[in-house]
């Protein structure tokens, strides 16, 4: 094994995402500047912050789905690793919930049948409606066939934003306990959260984006100003 070789996998077991002095403009307009954090295996990072101040923007940076006007990017994971669960749930209105999950699945190359999607669709409430259209569901079971498809590849990266949104309480301890799975298997999590107080006690970090730059990175149990910012 050459030494770049080792070099990368080590780095590999070490962070999964590497960003570095990462800004971002909407025209001559600054969304960010700035911007330098890793992603590591195990941990969830929380990002919070004001309206307007970037979050969704990083968020999609870090899922490969925007360039950045200035810095670096740097995945150490495989392709087909990492997972994104935007505003847009991606579901197909007129296939069934297991069929969008099949779908999903061939896409990224695997193998799918019903001994994969009915237990991966109990896992989020809704194998009794395994077999109803897509279309026909309420925002909250959307957003957690959308949380299926995106758990269906196993993801070593999860990327959130602000997964809670048409959630009800059941559904919302669904999604944490996803979370926390996640965690505990060595994937990284990154939340984009709009309640920083109530989701502070499932992060290990958090990221708080204010007048266009970092404004604090770190434990959150070193960050104790959470009312300015939910």
């Amino acid at each position: 094994m050459s030494t770049l070789d080792s070099d990368f996998m080590a780095r590999q077991e070490e962070i999964f995402l590497e960003l570095r002095s990462v800004s971002h403009f909407f025209g001559p307009r600054p969304v960010f500047r700035q911007i330098s954090l890793d992603i590591r295996p195990g941990e969830i990072l929380l990002i919070i912050g004001p309206n307007g101040a970037g979050k969704s923007t990083l968020l999609q940076i870090m899922a490969g789905l925007l360039i950045p006007v200035a810095g670096t990017v740097h995945s150490f994971l495989t392709t087909g690793k990492t997972g994104y669960l935007g505003h847009g749930t991606f579901i197909y209105p007129f296939l069934t919930a297991a069929d969008n999950l099949v779908f999903w699945g061939r896409l990224h190359g695997l193998r799918v049948d019903g001994q994969v999607v009915l237990p991966l669709l109990d896992r989020v409430g809704l194998k009794a409606a395994a077999l109803e259209r897509a279309g026909t569901f309420s925002r909250g079971m959307a957003q957690r066939l959308s949380l299926a498809r995106v758990l269906l590849i196993n993801p070593k990266l999860l990327l959130l934003d602000e997964p809670a949104t048409g959630l009800d309480t059941d559904s919302r301890r669904i999604l944490e306990q996803e979370i926390l799975q996640a965690k505990a298997r060595g994937a990284g999590v990154v939340w984009v959260s709009h309640d920083g107080f109530r989701d502070r006690k499932m992060a290990d970090r958090v990221l708080v984006l204010e007048a266009k730059r970092m404004a604090y990175l770190g434990a959150v149990s070193e960050y104790g100003q959470w009312g300015s910012h939910a």
